[in-house]
């Protein structure tokens, strides 16, 4: 596959959209991840409700563009999801990126597809989902 192909419009304009979600210095919790593979960062600022679903979402994202996309269908999803949904998608992306899974129904996730075929960015696509599971234990 050509890079062509991966960083299509629908990606470029999903790493844009990450302007949706502003810091929040207020939100009570706050983490990041990085990815080893590429040295790609997220930092991540939620607040739950009551029944502790994730209620705001605030992103920073120091990633290429599949990074930032897959940070942008993370947050444009992940509001009304609670700690156990989103450990359970991340484990099915994850699966997914390694061949032993289908893609898993997460919203968005068509649109990085074809970033399954680059290994080297696979650590940058979950670093929104692992920084959300080190802030909602399960």
């Amino acid at each position: 596959m050509s890079a062509t192909l991966l960083y299509t419009s629908e990606v470029l304009g999903l790493a844009t959209s990450l302007s949706q979600y502003p810091w929040n210095d207020a939100l009570p919790l706050k983490g990041g991840a990085r990815s080893k593979s590429c040295g790609s960062t997220v930092e991540l600022a939620l607040s739950v409700d009551a029944d502790g679903r994730i209620d705001t979402v605030a992103l920073k994202a120091q990633a290429c563009a599949i990074g930032q996309a897959a940070a942008a269908i993370f947050a444009g999803a992940a509001k009304g999801r609670n700690a156990q949904q989103v450990h359970d998608a991340a484990q099915a992306i994850e699966d997914w990126l390694a061949g032993t899974g289908e893609m898993p129904a997460w919203p968005g996730l068509p649109a990085i597809a074809a970033a399954r075929d680059y290994p080297a960015r696979h650590g940058a696509i979950m670093l929104a989902w692992k920084a959300a599971n080190e802030l909602l234990p399960t």
